[in-house]
């Protein structure tokens, strides 16, 4: 049997990190946010604070290869809304970055193709890691 790998969250939070620091946010890796929906504890990527005081979610998704993280973007998009909300405030948004190039659906995910199907689309930012550095790095969170 395969191992997987499961470095890959460490190497997507070291080229984030870096991003944010730069752009002027407080990045907080490995972030426990409390219950997920549907039971167990959810915890994120990163939660960053920009100069003003918000803070919002990051979660990170790597796909080397083709295989079943395409069909965990939904369910972590509805997580992401769900904290969101939640938080009643305490959050302002939430960013998922798609990373790697095995994605067949990363372009249907980050032109907005899950924004008819869920509810509160417009609380989670689905972006390509290239994307979302480059606007950490601007500060344009």
């Amino acid at each position: 049997m395969t191992r997987r790998d499961t470095t890959t969250g460490a190497v997507l939070e070291a080229m984030v990190l870096p991003a944010l620091r730069r752009g002027g946010y407080a990045p907080r890796p490995q972030v426990s946010i409390g219950q997920r929906f549907g039971g167990g504890r959810h915890v994120v990527d990163v939660v960053a604070e920009d100069g003003s005081g918000h803070r919002f979610l990051v979660s990170l998704k790597w796909q080397q290869v083709s295989g079943t993280a395409e069909q965990k973007v939904p369910f972590e998009a509805i997580s992401l809304a769900d904290a969101v909300i939640a938080g009643g405030g305490f959050y302002t948004k939430a960013y998922l970055v798609l990373g790697g190039r095995g994605w067949k659906l990363r372009d249907f995910f980050i032109e907005g193709g899950l924004k008819q199907y869920l509810r509160h689309a417009d609380l989670v930012t689905i972006l390509s890691l290239e994307d979302f550095v480059a606007k950490a790095n601007k500060g344009l969170l």
